[in-house]
């Protein structure tokens, strides 16, 4: 089996050699070179021809946002994992390298005692990232130039139990790896007038999810809002977990309302598209529809099954589309997803199945409720 080849790029020499001696631990993985800036891993990347690029935020002479674009342009399907400090700063300028293209980040560990617990963190954080990603490299030959775009690939639709339309009242959303691109291209396309809300898991730490939340807001005509404890569950609103907390939704009267709690990590993940989805199939049963998109492993798979079984329905991005197909692949695998589509079609798909049951006059109302919320 071929190695995985990674070029680690860092300033500090500290941090290359703790990246570079965790990477080398795994057989599957070899460092075939490191750089102390943008400028030097631009140039070293025809020569070691790398399959996974790991590069840091911030950096001298050519920082990591400066050195991502212009990688883009040479190589716009490389995979590259960001390397940021878990600061304000760090996290904003992480999410900026999300919406330009790179794959997925990895925080520096902070706060640990000693040299082997920092590289025992990177190690849990970063190997599963580089072989995810390096699997779908190989897969696109992706340091290739990139070759026209197919056509899309027609929706499957799998086995349902029922071909009748079920009215929807919540939407909830799964996601990981790859997500905030895939977000960035889904949520401005749903229009300002969804009869219901959404409710998204992203995995990301605290800071992340607030500033991913204020990025869609600009860019969606449904206003999007990290999600509060016992806030209101409404149409015209898209509501995302919170980083490290799981998010579930609880009927208080006729009011449907969030909870956010500090349970154990589910998948590995806080917050957890498990949880969500759980609790979306308890409260709204069969009309509720989950969606999940692209993410690495499984998690969003327990809790589909809950919404499958309660009778709602459920969308998975395919695997053309998907960053990594774990997440979706998985439900997809059990049989659960009522339809696989790309990303560019589950917008409307959501729409077309968010009118079923209703009339025009309740569309209607959506819209002012949505406009009502931006205000």
């Amino acid at each position: 089996m071929t190695r995985t080849r990674v070029l680690v790029v860092d300033d500090a020499v500290v941090v290359r050699k703790i990246v570079t001696d965790a990477l080398a631990e795994d057989p599957d993985i070899e460092v075939v070179g490191t750089a102390p800036n943008g400028k030097i891993a631009l140039a070293k990347i025809p020569q070691v021809n790398p399959d996974v690029v790991t590069l840091d935020v911030e950096m001298p002479e050519m920082d990591g946002l400066e050195t991502l674009t212009e990688l883009r342009k040479l190589y716009p399907r490389l995979p590259v994992i960001m390397f940021s400090t878990l600061t304000e700063r760090g996290a904003a300028t992480t999410m900026e390298a999300l919406l330009r293209g790179a794959n997925d980040y990895v925080t520096k560990p902070a706060n640990v005692g000693s040299v082997a617990e920092a590289q025992q963190r990177i190690k849990t954080d970063l190997l599963p990232r580089v072989h995810a990603l390096s699997g779908k490299l190989r897969a696109r030959a992706a340091t290739s130039p990139a070759p026209r775009a197919a056509a899309p690939m027609a929706a499957r639709s799998t086995p349902s139990r029922s071909s009748a339309p079920v009215r929807i009242d919540a939407v909830v959303i799964g996601v990981s790896t790859g997500g905030p691109n895939a977000l960035a291209e889904l949520l401005p396309q749903l229009p300002g007038d969804l009869p219901v809300p959404v409710l998204i898991v992203q995995h990301m730490p605290p800071m992340f999810t607030r500033l991913l939340a204020d990025r869609l807001d600009n860019t969606c005509r449904l206003h999007v809002a990290e999600a509060g404890e016992l806030q209101p569950v409404t149409a015209g609103t898209i509501l995302i977990a919170p980083g490290d907390r799981h998010l579930t939704i609880q009927r208080v009267g006729t009011t449907v309302r969030t909870s956010l709690n500090d349970g154990p990590p589910e998948n590995s993940c806080r917050p957890s598209v498990d949880v969500l989805f759980r609790t979306a199939a308890a409260v709204y049963g069969p009309h509720v529809l989950g969606v999940v998109l692209t993410g690495m492993g499984h998690d969003g798979k327990n809790g589909s099954e809950h919404i499958h079984v309660a009778g709602g329905r459920l969308l998975a991005q395919d695997e053309a589309t998907s960053v990594v197909w774990g997440m979706p692949g998985s439900i997809v695998a059990e049989g659960f997803a009522d339809e696989v589509l790309p990303l560019s079609q589950i917008a409307e798909a959501i729409r077309r199945r968010a009118q079923v049951g209703r009339t025009t006059a309740d569309l209607a109302a959506a819209g002012g409720m949505a406009e009502g919320g931006r205000r």
